[in-house]
């Protein structure tokens, strides 16, 4: 489904996950997890299958390993992150395309943590937003919405008013329980996205422009792409 599916609807915010959606990191991400998961004899492709889009500590505890402190294995796997930047770099077109957004109307919403994100940010290339919800600024991380609530509520924009941008299932899980628009990230997805939702690859051919009131508004691309 292409985002003109939109047709005039105005929205108060944009909201955008991070990893895969305004960056690449998978070849970091397989990396770190793939090592960690071969050091506790775990089966690598059936784990890193999984991880996507949630918080290393929601991961390491849905293993319930025996003896393994999630906190402290997620510390060792954001102390891997920290060190391996290689290889991330910004989806195709989303530089141009934050940096065209008025400040006061997007926002980072990921499931990594603070450090990581400004991180993976810089080594991206990638603007810091005025508004970054990371990890530890929610209880419950995805699939549960609290997250994209609560960027909306540090925008001050009713969710319902917001559309996020994501990439993985957990993540599109928790927009669609946020009460949020959706759309979806395919640029790193091996294999076609099956979605109820506008979904585009990057955001070389997006536009979107603050109506006189305030709120935005996507807009046809000049050039043939995702909207047309």
């Amino acid at each position: 489904m292409p985002i003109k599916a939109f047709g005039n609807r105005s929205f108060g915010a944009f909201l955008f996950d991070m990893d895969g959606t305004v960056l690449s990191s998978i070849a970091v991400t397989e990396r770190v997890y793939g090592g960690w998961a071969t050091c506790h004899g775990l089966d690598v492709a059936a784990f890193l299958s999984t991880i996507h889009g949630v918080r290393a500590v929601d991961n390491v505890r849905l293993l319930n390993l025996p003896g393994v402190d999630p906190e402290t294995e997620a510390a060792v796997l954001l102390a891997g992150e920290m060190a391996d930047v290689d290889g991330i770099e910004a989806i195709a077109g989303a530089h141009a395309f934050l940096t065209s957004l008025p400040a006061d109307r997007w926002a980072i919403v990921t499931s990594a943590p603070r450090t990581l994100a400004l991180r993976r940010l810089e080594a991206g290339g990638l603007p810091v937003p005025d508004v970054l919800v990371a990890a530890e600024d929610v209880v419950n991380g995805k699939p549960a919405p609290d997250c994209f609530i609560e960027g909306a509520r540090r925008l001050g924009v009713p969710i319902e008013d917001c559309v996020v941008f994501e990439d993985a299932p957990a993540g599109i899980e928790a927009a669609e329980a946020s009460g949020a628009a959706v759309v979806v990230i395919t640029a790193t997805h091996a294999h076609p996205v099956e979605t109820r939702h506008p979904s585009i690859a990057g955001y070389e051919a997006l536009r979107a422009a603050a109506t006189l009131d305030g709120p935005l508004r996507f807009e046809a691309a000049s050039t043939p792409g995702p909207l047309a």
